[in-house]
C-alpha cells in the first residue's frame, strides 16, 4: 500500500453499504468461477477436518491429541511432550508462511480457507435454502409470524445446530478416540469434561457462524487488523478500476454509453449485495475485505450481460491501477521479489531445515533414567548393588522388542537379563539392579563410575539410546 492512505469524498448520490447502515447483512445468492474455487477448497478441507479423525493407522487412530496419555500420534509416529520443540517449529513456519502469502496474495486465506469465512458461507447456504434469497429474507425479517415463518426459522436454526454439534464433535474427536467419543455420546455416557468441550465447541461454531459472521472478521480477528501493514503495491488485491468503470450510470445494453461519458459500471450494486462484509468494493480497498473475490464473480456475470469486458473488478495490485489501461500490458505477470518476501523466504527454508534435521535426528524411543535413593546396598555376594528406576517409551505405532546392556568399560554388570516388548507409543517404568564385581579392582579416586544404560531394538539392532547414569560405590 501507499505511504498515505488517500481520503475519497464520496458523492452526494452515495447509497449506504449495508455495512454502514448496520443490523443484519443479507448477501444476494450468484456463481461464478471463484465461487466454485472457493467451493472446491471448503469441501477438500472439510472432508479433511470431518473425516482424518475417523482414518485406522496400524490398528490405532491416525491423528489423535491423547492429553490423558500426553501423546500425539501423527499418521503411524508418536510424538511426547518432550517432542513439542517439534510442534513450535511446525507452527512457526506457518505463521511464516501465512505472512509470505499475505504479502504475496493479500487476504486469500481469508477468503478460501479460513475455518470462520468456510462455516460462515455454510452457514449462509443453509440460510439460503430454508428462507429463500437475500430480498425473500428480508421480507420474512419484516412479516409478522406465523406458521410459514416459524417452520423456515427452526429448520433453519435445526440445520445451523446439527452442523456446529457435528464440528464440535469432529473437533474433540482429535483430542479423544472419535467412535469412543460418538459410542458414548448417543448413549449419554460421555464425561463432563469432555462433554462440556464438544457443546462448547458446538455453541461458539452456531454463534460466529450463524449470528457474529463478518463481526468476527471485522472486529474480533487480530490477523484483519494487522494484515494491512503487509501489503505493499505489488500485493494482490481485490480492486476496482475506476479509470475504467467511472462515471458511473444507468444505461441500455444498445446504447453507446462513452457518448454519454459514462464508463462501464452500471452501478447496479452487484457487487454490495453479494459481499458477505456489506462493503463498496469501489470506495477503494477496506479492511473488511476478505478477498472472497464474490464482488468479481457478480461484476463478471453483469459485465457478460452488458457485453462488455470482464475484469471491472478484478484480482489486481495497486501498482496496475495506478497505471493507465493502455501500459498495464507491460507488466509480467508473477511474483514480484522484494525485502520484505525474501526475508520471510529465508526464515521458511531455515525453519524447515532445522525442523527436517530435528525429525530425522528423533529417535524412535524415549529412554531415561534416575537412581533410587537407596543407593549402597549389598548383595549375597558382598557387591555393591545400586537400584535404578529407567522409563523406556515406545515411539512408534508397531509392537517392539527391546534389550537393555550397560554401554560401559566399568566393572559393572546387570543383575538380570531385560528384554521388554512394549506396544505402540506405551511408556514403562521398571526398576533395574546394577553391581560393581568384588574382584575387579575400582580405579576412581571418587566415589562414583560413570556410565550408560543402552537400549537397542531387537529387531533393529541399529536403533539404539544410550543414557548416562552413576554408580554410588562408597559414602562421602
Amino acid at each position: 500500500m501507499s505511504e498515505h492512505i488517500p481520503v475519497q469524498q464520496l458523492p452526494s448520490s452515495h447509497k449506504p453499504t449495508p455495512a454502514e447502515r448496520g443490523g443484519k447483512i443479507h448477501t444476494r445468492s450468484f456463481n461464478g468461477v471463484f465461487r466454485r474455487l472457493r467451493i472446491s477448497i471448503a469441501g477438500v478441507l472439510a472432508l479433511l477436518f470431518f473425516g482424518t479423525a475417523w482414518i485406522n493407522w496400524d490398528g490405532h487412530q491416525a491423528v489423535l491429541w491423547d492429553l490423558t496419555e500426553r501423546k500425539f500420534y501423527v499418521f503411524g509416529t508418536t510424538f511426547l511432550p518432550e517432542d513439542f520443540l517439534l510442534l513450535a517449529f511446525v507452527m512457526s513456519i506457518s505463521a511464516f508462511l501465512l505472512l509470505a502469502v499475505t504479502v504475496i496474495a493479500g487476504r486469500v486465506w481469508c477468503g478460501y480457507a479460513c475455518p470462520q469465512s468456510t462455516w460462515t458461507w455454510a452457514f449462509m447456504w443453509m440460510e439460503k435454502i430454508t428462507e429463500g434469497d437475500s430480498y425473500q429474507r428480508v421480507k420474512l425479517d419484516a412479516a409478522p409470524w406465523s406458521l410459514n415463518k416459524f417452520f423456515r426459522r427452526s429448520s433453519k436454526h435445526c440445520l445451523w445446530l446439527l452442523a456446529s454439534l457435528a464440528t464440535g464433535i469432529a473437533f474433540m474427536g482429535y483430542f479423544m478416540p472419535v467412535r469412543d467419543l460418538v459410542s458414548d455420546l448417543v448413549t449419554v455416557q460421555l464425561e463432563g469434561n469432555y462433554a462440556f468441550w464438544v457443546f462448547f465447541i458446538a455453541g461458539m461454531t452456531y454463534l460466529n457462524g450463524g449470528w457474529l459472521r463478518e463481526k468476527v472478521c471485522t472486529h474480533m480477528c487480530p490477523y484483519a487488523r494487522f494484515q494491512s501493514v503487509m501489503f505493499d503495491k505489488d500485493t494482490l488485491i481485490i480492486g476496482y478500476d475506476a479509470q475504467r468503470g467511472e462515471s458511473r450510470g444507468a444505461r441500455r445494453k444498445d446504447e453507446d454509453h462513452h457518448a454519454k461519458n459514462l464508463g462501464d459500471c452500471i452501478d447496479c450494486h452487484m457487487c454490495v449485495q453479494v459481499c458477505p462484509t456489506g462493503i463498496d468494493i469501489r470506495n477503494g480497498l477496506q479492511m473488511d475485505c476478505i478477498g472472497c473475490a464474490a464482488c468479481v464473480d457478480a461484476c463478471d456475470s453483469v459485465m457478460d450481460k452488458m457485453g462488455y469486458a470482464r475484469g471491472l473488478v478484478s484480482y489486481t495490485s495497486e501498482r496496475l491501477l495506478e497505471l493507465p489501461p493502455t501500459q498495464r500490458s507491460a507488466i509480467k505477470p508473477g511474483i514480484r521479489w522484494r525485502t520484505s518476501l525474501i526475508a520471510y523466504a529465508v526464515a521458511i527454508a531455515a525453519l524447515l531445515a532445522i525442523l527436517a534435521l530435528s525429525l530425522n535426528a528423533r529417535e524412535q524411543m524415549a529412554l531415561s533414567a534416575y537412581r533410587d535413593r537407596n543407593v549402597l546396598r549389598t548383595n549375597s555376594l558382598g557387591e555393591k548393588v545400586n537400584v535404578y528406576r529407567l522409563k523406556l517409551t515406545n515411539k512408534t505405532q508397531q509392537i517392539q522388542t527391546y534389550q537393555l546392556t550397560l554401554a560401559s568399560d566399568k566393572p559393572l554388570y546387570l543383575t538380570k537379563t531385560y528384554h521388554l516388548t512394549l506396544a505402540a507409543g506405551e511408556r514403562v517404568e521398571l526398576p533395574v539392579a546394577v553391581a560393581l564385581k568384588n574382584h575387579d579392582p575400582v580405579h576412581n579416586k571418587g566415589s562414583h563410575i560413570d556410565f550408560n544404560f543402552q537400549m537397542s531394538n531387537v529387531n533393529q539392532p541399529e536403533q539404539t539410546i544410550d543414557q548416562s547414569a552413576s554408580f554410588i560405590y562408597q559414602s562421602k
